[in-house]
């Protein structure tokens, strides 16, 4: 998400056009995230200030290790560079022994489950107010709304990779 406004349908009162405030600067914050497909769904989810590189990968990866805590882990990716990076690819390498990486299609974003986490983030937080404090504040909102199990396990039936 970004201070860039995400334009969502709207309404208006006749003949008022709707205005969408944007701070300009276009400050951004990422959001890395999983859906941990238990018995009951869990969502691992972090936010950075700034864009998603190789090192915040790499340190995304080390958190979820220790969320896991010795439990062995399928991981879905899509081809974001990032995730390609020769760093994150050792690491991947260097831990096969509980992290195991199967990558998407191309452009599959129907088959990856957080996809819909993503749609329905940026839907409930588009033509919120545009600057990186209200951004940090939704974040933290929508980290407690889309932690429900029954929308994690929606998200996870909709790609189809979940019964």
């Amino acid at each position: 998400m970004s201070e860039r406004p995400f334009v969502c349908k709207t309404w208006a009162l006749k003949g008022k056009t709707p205005l969408i405030k944007s701070a300009g600067a276009w400050k951004r914050m990422s959001f890395m995230g999983t859906i941990i497909a238990e018995k009951i769904p869990s969502l691992f989810l972090r936010a950075k200030q700034g864009s998603v590189n190789r090192f915040s990968v790499l340190k995304f990866l080390k958190e979820l290790k220790k969320q896991m805590a010795g439990k062995k882990l399928l991981f879905f990716w899509d081809s974001l560079s990032a995730h390609r990076a020769k760093i994150v690819s050792q690491f991947v390498i260097e831990n096969k022994d509980w992290l195991h990486i199967e990558r998407f299609p191309s452009y599959a974003p129907e088959l990856n489950p957080v996809e819909y986490l993503w749609s329905a983030f940026k839907k409930h937080g588009g033509n919120s107010e545009p600057n990186l404090g209200a951004l940090k504040r939704y974040s933290r909102k929508a980290r407690k709304r889309f932690s429900n199990n029954k929308l994690l396990t929606g998200f996870l039936k909709a790609s189809g990779l979940y019964n």
